[in-house]
């Protein structure tokens, strides 16, 4: 793991990201943490189907949390998904454009600089930029986009985090529309990852959902995948499944209702007997899932 560390350190040293420190009363130790981009289905030694987490690479993180304990929280809301999706739902014109490398276009001034100090086996460092690992960091970089496009949220496109929607109801609406955004990316210096850009589309993947003008749908791969989660045998099991069911509980009439043989199982010291009720809850909740309608935002 340590050339994992060795590799991340010269990339941020080399982009000016970080630099060296000698002395900082604060100090965070370093982590190397899978990097996981889904799950999906395997058979364990049994021959049994279970669920696992791909792990596609590994991340260098900062352990923050004795610097998060004594932050005060930046309660700036983050906004709410299901306003998203209603509000960039509906239209025939899309486009979809990605920040680049995130919390790292933010500059930290230089009197708290030495707060980011972090030790590895190759050296302390402190950061110039916003690492991940604040608990501040989202709340202050979705603050900062809102700053940069508050003219034209809710007009004519959208912003959740790095996630940019520009859309229009005619070809030459939303072709104006991208024009008046990327200038103000120019203009105020944020720079997009144009490899996950995409242009003139007539739907795309907002927040977990497929929006077009038709209105907002489950990612059908995503509901795959929780169709083929096995039989939860334990309480961890249950809370993962409902965690990923949930996820779509606006598109299930009376999901809590249905799901409240599971969420029963989740009360602390009751014992855990999988019966009936849980059954039936389980393959009702999977069979809704994959007959989900398309729900049109309200006029």
């Amino acid at each position: 793991m340590q050339e994992v560390v060795r590799v991340e350190v010269l990339k941020l040293l080399q982009a000016s990201i970080i630099y060296p420190i000698s002395d900082s009363p604060w100090v965070s130790p370093t982590q190397v943490v899978p990097k996981k981009s889904g799950i999906t289905m395997v058979k364990n030694d049994k021959g049994e189907e279970v669920s696992t987490c791909l792990t596609s690479s590994w991340r260098v993180c900062i352990d923050y949390r004795k610097l998060n304990t004594v932050t005060r929280n930046d309660h700036f809301p983050l906004p709410f998904i299901d306003q998203v999706l209603e509000r960039v739902s509906g239209h025939p014109f899309y486009y979809f454009l990605d920040g680049n490398s995130r919390y790292f276009q933010l500059e930290i001034v230089i009197e708290d600089q030495e707060k980011t100090t972090f030790t590895c086996p190759f050296g302390t460092y402190a950061y110039r930029r916003m690492p991940f690992g604040l608990c501040n960091a989202p709340t202050t970089f979705q603050r900062c986009m809102l700053s940069i496009f508050s003219d034209m949220v809710e007009h004519i496109m959208e912003v959740f985090m790095d996630d940019i929607i520009i859309y229009g109801s005619e070809f030459d609406e939303c072709l104006v529309n991208l024009e008046v955004v990327l200038n103000r990316c120019i203009e105020k210096n944020l720079v997009l990852n144009w490899e996950k850009c995409h242009f003139m589309v007539s739907q795309g993947i907002v927040l977990g959902h497929i929006i077009s003008k038709q209105g907002i749908e489950v990612d059908k791969a995503k509901v795959e995948l929780i169709v083929k989660l096995p039989l939860p045998t334990t309480v961890k099991g249950v809370r993962q499944f409902l965690g990923h069911a949930g996820f779509y509980k606006r598109f299930i009439k009376d999901f809590s209702k249905l799901a409240r043989p599971l969420c029963e199982l989740l009360v602390k010291d009751v014992k855990f007997v999988w019966d009936d009720r849980c059954q039936w809850s389980f393959e009702e909740l999977k069979l809704l899932l994959t007959t989900t309608p398309i729900v049109r935002a309200p006029n």
